[in-house]
């Protein structure tokens, strides 16, 4: 028998911030079930049953035991196993948790699951014309800001860094999409955080403050700061490393019986020789189909090949599209047209250590083109002349 918990039959959870809070014609379940987001069948709840996979909604699992092999969750009901497989995903930082000033006041919402996206699309018609302030310059952070202005919102971005998504961007590429969304209409203030909220007489946020001294009006505040993988479940009964569960290349723990995917696994990233956990719902699918393959062929008397993971990342905002392979690490080169005042901007960097490239970034990208440059990171070919790189361009992938 195979037991699935879940609050409800899983989704596609990027949907949430964009097409879920579109203003019209917004993306509503079942549309967006699994496994439509990577092209593949969807899975409505009866699927699973027709698969023999009893699926087990709104159950709170909190507590695990993996030397009983049993699992008790918040009814008191205990569930035994004999493999079990932790997805667990991560849970958002909220600011609460740091005792920022006002920060439980109405109004102020975390996107992470459907719940919070309803509850910030009925705001959304609520106040409508009305101000928002985006706490974080993150992926959270720059999605959100475009639907909001989408709904004709005023938003205003905050976040401390010196650029929007430090953690992939370079200053170069980032400049792009600050300019295109000043464009837009979208008010950005760096390098400050907000430090306080005050609230009107209901109860619902009324400004934010800023560390800088600024205040600023809001009807409506989306904290996008960031996340921690959900491990406290088995947290001292398995390995873990650099913040997650440790695995092999298969997602077997230490434990032969306990397998763990997704954002809570830190496994050996094949291609660059080392152990990395993964954010991003393109390595949660492909971890899990992993580890499954390697139960079910350990069951049968088979073996599986290793995984061998390529990181990608992508996003999509008001019209743009950009994608990512590989490692952002090393040298960088720009090249394209990345004037945020083009009608059809289209440009990309490479990311070049010990003379290969590792990494490209492209935004406004074919299919083609996009599946060009993920086999430039994934062949890693080497590079003699960075100026002709640049020249180059695009031109560079089609001819790997």
């Amino acid at each position: 028998m195979y037991r699935m918990f879940a609050q409800v039959a899983p989704y596609e959870r990027p949907a949430l911030s964009k097409a879920y809070l579109f203003p019209e014609s917004p993306a509503r379940l079942p549309g967006f079930h699994v496994c439509v987001g990577s092209g593949g069948e969807r899975l409505l709840p009866e699927w699973y049953t027709e698969k023999g996979i009893e699926l087990i909604l709104s159950t709170e699992i909190v507590k695990v035991d993996l030397a009983a092999k049993s699992l008790i969750s918040a009814g008191g009901e205990t569930f035994s196993y004999q493999i079990l497989i932790v997805a667990t995903g991560s849970t958002v930082i909220r600011l609460t948790d740091f005792g920022v000033e006002g920060a439980d006041a109405k109004n102020i919402f975390y996107l992470r699951e459907v719940d919070d996206a309803d509850k910030l699309y009925e705001a959304i018609k609520a106040k409508k014309n009305g101000k928002a302030v985006v706490v974080g310059g993150g992926y959270i952070g720059l999605e959100l800001s475009a639907v909001l202005k989408l709904n004709n919102i005023d938003v205003t971005m905050v976040y401390p860094e010196p650029w929007c998504m430090p953690r992939l961007f370079t200053a170069g590429i980032a400049e792009f999409y600050e300019e295109y969304y000043k464009n837009k209409g979208v008010n950005i203030i760096k390098g400050t955080v907000a430090v306080g909220f005050t609230s009107n007489s209901d109860g619902e946020v009324k400004e934010v403050k800023l560390k800088d001294g600024r205040v600023l009006e809001a009807d409506i505040v989306v904290v996008g700061v960031g996340g921690r993988p959900q491990t406290a479940l088995v947290k001292g009964q398995v390995e873990e490393e650099k913040g997650g569960i440790k695995t092999d290349a298969f997602f077997k723990t230490n434990l032969s019986d306990v397998y763990a995917v997704g954002d809570v696994a830190t496994f050996p990233l094949k291609l660059y020789g080392e152990l990395r956990r993964v954010e991003h719902v393109d390595h949660s699918r492909k971890s899990a189909e992993q580890a499954v393959k390697a139960i079910k062929a350990a069951e049968e008397g088979r073996t599986v090949e290793e995984y061998d993971y390529l990181p990608y990342f992508y996003s999509r905002s008001f019209d743009l599209s950009w994608q990512f392979y590989g490692d952002n690490v090393g040298d960088t080169v720009l090249f394209g047209d990345n004037n945020p005042a083009s009608s059809k901007p289209k440009f990309g960097t490479y990311w070049i250590k010990d003379g290969k490239v590792v990494g490209v970034f492209l935004e406004g990208g074919t299919p083609e083109e996009n599946q060009a440059i993920a086999k430039v990171a994934k062949v890693q070919p080497p590079v003699a002349d960075v100026d002709q790189l640049a020249k180059e361009g695009l031109s560079f992938a089609s001819k790997i």
